[in-house]
Parts: structure tokens; C-alpha cells; sequence
């Protein structure tokens, strides 16, 4: 079965969401974190507004690893509501959008492939937590305090992860990577 990876920033007070805010130092350690992480993953799953907001910005972007990764893989967006799929590699989740998520996903777990990826996209990232879906969490917590903005962990059960590694870069960020037993 694909594990399924969530990568994302998070500054020191926990906040996920826009994370130009508290990402200030983005180091060769971090970009090869992020390079690791990407170079496992052949799908990414996105949110309804993480995939509008990335397809008006990455296409044309030019930060890398990310941006030749994104723009080459497979991106499957989660979403209820119709959805014109103009970027390259993008596709709507098949399913009744009704369905529960874990569902709706089963069948892309158990295909062939390497690792699928949630990045950047907050409520997706969110309820793949919550619901236990998530068998690993990357997260780059920023030496930085946002103040306010999601959380990842709202809404989620009580439960220990399991520590796989924790480095900190020479900026001060810690990288952290997590199992997540229930999934």
C-alpha cells in the first residue's frame, strides 16, 4: 500500500497556514528535505483552494526542487464542486464526493506507485489527520511565531506519534519527521 505523506511548513506556535509569513530562511538542508521528500512522491493531493492558488502560481514559478516536481506529477484534487482541471497532471478524485475520504482514496493507496504527497493544502492536510489517513508527517517548523492562522492539529484525536528523526538546520529550523501509528 502508498503511504501517504504530509509535508508542511509549520512556524514555532503550530500555524500551517500561508506560510510565506514564517518561512524566511530556506537553507540547503531544508532543500534537500524537501528534494528527499519530493524525489519519493509520484501523486499529490490537493485541496479545492491549495489547487486554485498553485495552478495560478506554480507553472510559471521558478523556485526549485519544488517547482519541476509540481509541475510534472500526477495532482489529484480533492473537491466536491466542478472542477476544470487546466494544469498539466491534474485530475478530480474519482468517487461520490459524498463518500468518506478514506474511500474515495483506497483505490490510489492500493495502486502501484511511490509515495503520494499532501502539501500545502490546509483543511485537506487537516482532515487526512484527523481522520488517520496520513502514515507520515514532515513538518518544518520555522524559528518564527506567525500569532495567528490554522493549526494542523485541529480537530484531530489525541494520540502519540512516533519520532523517526528531528534535525535543525544552521537557521534554526527543525525537521521533523513523524509516523502516525493509526494509519
Amino acid at each position: 500500500m502508498r503511504k501517504i505523506v504530509v509535508y508542511l511548513f509549520m512556524s514555532a506556535d503550530g500555524v500551517i497556514e500561508d506560510p510565506p509569513r514564517f518561512v524566511h530562511d530556506f537553507d540547503e538542508v531544508m532543500r534537500k528535505e524537501l528534494a528527499d521528500t519530493v524525489g519519493a512522491q509520484d501523486t499529490v493531493l490537493l485541496g479545492r483552494r491549495g489547487y486554485d492558488e498553485w495552478a495560478a502560481h506554480w507553472p510559471t514559478a521558478t523556485e526549485e526542487p519544488f517547482a519541476s516536481f509540481i509541475n510534472g506529477v500526477r495532482k489529484v484534487v480533492v473537491t466536491s464542486r466542478p472542477l476544470e482541471t487546466r494544469w498539466g497532471g491534474a485530475e478530480v478524485l474519482a468517487g461520490d464526493p459524498r463518500a468518506p475520504l478514506a474511500e474515495r482514496l483506497a483505490p490510489l493507496r492500493e495502486g502501484s506507485g511511490g509515495d503520494i504527497g499532501v502539501h500545502g493544502s490546509v483543511s485537506l492536510a487537516r482532515s487526512v489527520v484527523a481522520q488517520g489517513l496520513a502514515d507520515e508527517l514532515r513538518l518544518v517548523m520555522t524559528p518564527y511565531v506567525a500569532g495567528e492562522g490554522r493549526r494542523l492539529f485541529e480537530g484531530a484525536q489525541a494520540g502519540a506519534l512516533r519520532l523517526d528523526s528531528a534535525r535543525t538546520t544552521p537557521t534554526g529550523t527543525v525537521l521533523l519527521r513523524y509516523r502516525v501509528p493509526s494509519a
